[in-house]
């Protein structure tokens, strides 16, 4: 499938790694084929699926409207990559196989970042678990303007790579996503980009569904939180960082670290294992340096059967409250309203 070579170039290449996506894949190309945005191609990359030959079933109606390219599994990174260099747009609008466009996105999104001649711009997203509304990604995630290099650091602004629309210039000079990693090479990249001077925004409207499913590369917290530690690790070791700039990759790494111990002392005491959630506690609150620690290590180390309970009722509590969720996703008719910030 493909692109008749006389037709327009696209100013907007919208790419799509996918990875056991037949099942979701034909809700998510019909949400970028009815964009208003007349100007647009759809480049959809086929990482060694398992299933392939439905996946292949499922878009054979879509013809040469889509750009269908197959390869041998190198990940998400591998997959975006490849479908940054097929791509003719001038800007790339990431896109994962298993989340959806709302109306009027891509037409919103090449508006401001055209109007601002920025090289990156990213928006909100509905966050959708079992086909419940949970929230929205910036109610969890801190934006604090304007977007550095040093508030990327420092987690005060998040970029949702399914929510963005960048240069394919400017992704390509900081060096495409690196291969190597599976698990936050979009942070990494972003990272990349920030420090080389590219131009960043988000704006508060939400142009995207993210659907969180328990198959997904994020959906293992632990493994999330070790794969951010490395990308620090990295950055520290690959960028001429000033000493400011090292001092808070320094700081991130160690916050990180604990949060990865807090998360191993929950699971821990799900499993009952009280000494090692009890030794994970402890080198929370060493990393952490906050009361808030220093007093779950103290409670898991003298009663960890009362913190094993109470870790069971809040977690009962947040499945009631997911529960009760909105079921339908509010539709968004003019995501353009009031300021863009």
């Amino acid at each position: 499938m493909g692109i008749l070579d006389e037709r327009l170039e696209p100013l907007v290449s919208v790419i799509i790694p996918a990875y056991q996506a037949a099942a979701h894949i034909r809700e998510t190309l019909d949400s970028v084929f009815a964009q208003s945005h007349p100007n647009l191609e759809v480049v959809l990359v086929n990482d060694g699926s398992p299933d392939t030959e439905a996946l292949e079933q499922a878009i054979r109606s879509y013809g040469e409207r889509l750009i269908y390219i197959r390869q041998e599994n190198r990940g998400p990174s591998g997959a975006r990559n490849t479908a940054i260099r097929a791509a003719r747009g001038k800007y790339i609008s990431c896109l994962d196989s298993d989340d959806l466009y709302l109306p009027g996105h891509l037409a919103n999104m090449v508006a401001v970042i055209e109007e601002k001649g920025l090289d990156l711009l990213y928006c909100d997203s509905y966050l959708v678990e079992n086909g419940i509304l949970i929230g929205r990604t910036y109610e969890r995630e801190r934006q604090i303007w304007p977007v550095t290099f040093e508030k990327l650091l420092r987690n005060d602004c998040c970029v949702s790579t399914s929510g963005l629309v960048a240069s394919r210039q400017a992704v390509i000079d900081a060096g495409l996503f690196d291969e190597d990693y599976r698990r936050c090479e979009d942070f990494d990249l972003w990272l990349r980009m920030s420090f080389h001077g590219a131009r960043m925004d988000f704006v508060r409207w939400v142009g995207v569904e993210r659907r969180l499913l328990p198959t997904g590369l994020s959906a293992d917290d632990q493994l999330l939180q070790e794969a951010r530690i490395e990308i620090y690790r990295k950055t520290g070791a690959s960028l001429p960082l000033s000493a400011a700039q090292q001092a808070i990759v320094t700081a991130m790494i160690a916050w990180n670290q604990g949060i990865s111990q807090t998360k191993l002392v929950k699971r821990y005491l799900r499993e009952g294992r009280y000494p090692e959630a009890s030794v994970a506690a402890g080198k929370a609150a060493v990393l952490l340096q906050d009361r808030k620690s220093r007093s779950v290590a103290l409670v898991v180390q003298i009663v960890p059967w009362a913190a094993r309970h109470f870790l069971r009722v809040q977690e009962a509590r947040l499945a009631r409250k997911k529960a009760r969720g909105k079921r339908v996703i509010p539709q968004v008719g003019q995501l353009r309203t009031g300021n863009a910030r």
